[in-house]
């Protein structure tokens, strides 16, 4: 094995929040953080009181004013400067984020690290989303005498956003969050993922070290799910960015309806891959094989849900067995494993009772669904062919790395299974021309469909239909999210 040469964790290291300017001990005590790879603790996170999220919201709003009224280029400035802090540093908390994560070493160094002053680098950059509307003559009327309307559209903060994000890529999710918020004039109060925060609180000491004023960034972090439930709550909030189930967001909506939060969710999941009869099967198999070897299937865009046509079906089964056959299950740290663990043995007995359920209700297990003879949480690439529309691993997002493979006669039928899920956020199709890809694609109930490839426009529009979540983010798309629309009019006489 050729096993990454890492930094030894200091697990006893002292974690702290981050309110109001000050780091502050945690006022509920600690709780553990446990290695999927190698089911030991690595480290100790905060677990905050209900008063310090209380705090935290409260100096998110104190500070609110102040940073509304910097000027967006000073605004933008800091975040590039945190970039360049952020990507000089990054490096020193490869083993950290590989340890919480249990993400294989190669895609921590490739997606999970550098992604992070990605993020806040797309932000550097101040955008005039100012618009003048085209005046019209008024002529007098009972709420006032003639003349030429005008108007101004402007974007203003929406005010304190909680970020809420979850396990699977850490930095990226908060990144993506906060940089967008904190570009349009919001401050935030950031709430990581309990199973993976500590590396989040140390990019948020470099991210302070760019000079942020006290308020402006706050992170709480715990084991549950009071923290967040009482940002989502707190009269302070006026806005919740949330990455995470659709039972989660829910909840999420449903509580923060008291006080009409502004919400942006991402959500679950259950990309539909479409497969055309002329299409090319082994760039989709690559596609595919993802589910599998990104983060053991650990993402919600992954194309679980393959929807190939009937001709091609053998083909595609046959291939995508042997690629399974190929990827390497064991070490996180091992440079030549493919497939890690997945986050906990709880989510892993969620998985296994999946690929369980689809073998009751008539699926073949064409390969994988054991439990590999290793110490993290481990389950084999799986495999489910002859499934049906209505069968559970096909409705439901496993989140794992488990694909389910479905038969279709034509397009139109194709079309139809797609659209036949709760889920729109993600899906493929594999066509034999991108023309074809696209008529396809666009009858798709997805926020966002790739065409012939797996890799999305980094500043194109990201979210999803149904149960997928609300609202859209990244490029300028991100900032519109994190802003109100102000109307000012006058008329000139």
């Amino acid at each position: 094995m050729a096993l990454a040469e890492l930094e030894p964790l200091n697990t006893d290291e002292e974690y702290r929040l981050l309110i109001g300017g000050e780091w502050v001990a945690p006022g509920a005590g600690t709780y553990e953080i446990v290695d999927p790879n190698t089911a030991r603790v690595v480290g100790h996170a905060p677990e905050a009181s209900m008063a310090q999220v209380a705090d935290a919201a409260a100096a998110a709003k104190a500070a609110l004013p102040g940073w509304r009224d910097t000027p967006m280029a000073e605004r933008c400035a800091l975040l590039g400067r945190a970039a360049n802090l952020i990507d000089e540093r990054i490096g020193g908390l490869t083993g950290l984020v590989q340890g919480e994560t249990g993400a294989t070493i190669n895609i921590t160094e490739a997606v999970q690290l550098p992604a992070c002053g990605e993020r806040f680098r797309q932000y550097e950059i101040p955008v005039d989303l100012d618009e003048s509307m085209t005046p019209y003559p008024v002529e007098a009327n009972p709420l006032g005498p003639a003349g030429l309307a005008g108007a101004h559209v402007i974007r203003q903060p929406v005010g304190v956003v909680a970020c809420i994000t979850s396990y699977n890529f850490p930095l990226v999710n908060v990144s993506g969050k906060a940089a967008p918020a904190l570009a349009m004039g919001n401050t935030v109060v950031i709430k990581p993922a309990p199973q993976d925060p500590l590396a989040m609180i140390k990019v948020m000491e470099i991210i302070e070290e760019a000079g942020f004023p006290p308020g402006v960034v706050n992170i709480i972090t715990g084991s549950g799910a009071a923290a967040g439930a009482g940002l989502v709550t707190s009269p302070d909030v006026n806005m919740v960015s949330f990455t995470g189930s659709s039972a989660v967001g829910v909840k999420i909506m449903e509580a923060g309806s008291a006080t009409m939060k502004r919400l942006l969710m991402e959500l679950g999941g259950k990309g539909a891959c479409i497969l055309t009869d002329d299409c090319d099967v082994d760039a989709a198999i690559g596609a595919i094989a993802s589910v599998w070897g990104l983060h053991s299937g650990q993402i919600c865009t992954a194309p679980t849900r393959v929807i190939v046509h009937r001709s091609r079906y053998d083909e595609l089964v046959d291939k995508l067995t042997a690629v399974a056959g190929m990827l390497k299950v064991g070490d996180a740290l091992d440079r030549e494993t493919i497939v890690g663990p997945v986050i906990t043995e709880t989510h892993r007995n969620r998985v296994e009772h999946f690929i369980a359920s689809g073998v009751a209700d008539g699926a073949t297990l064409q390969c994988g669904g054991g439990r590999p003879d290793l110490p993290g949480y481990f389950v084999e690439p799986t495999l489910l062919v002859d499934c049906e529309p209505d069968m559970r691993v096909v409705q439901h997002e496993i989140f794992g790395p488990v694909v389910a493979v479905l038969a279709h006669d034509g397009d139109d039928h194709a079309v139809e299974l797609a659209n036949d899920s709760d889920y729109g956020l993600f899906s493929y199709v594999f066509a034999g021309s991108t023309a074809r890809a696209f008529e396809v694609g666009r009858r798709i109930e997805s926020g966002n469909v790739g065409l012939n490839s797996l890799a999305p426009h980094v500043h194109a529009p990201f979210g999803g239909f149904k149960m997928s979540g609300v609202g859209r983010d990244r490029g300028v798309f991100g900032l519109h999210a994190y802003s109100e629309i102000q109307a000012l009019s006058w008329l000139a006489k």
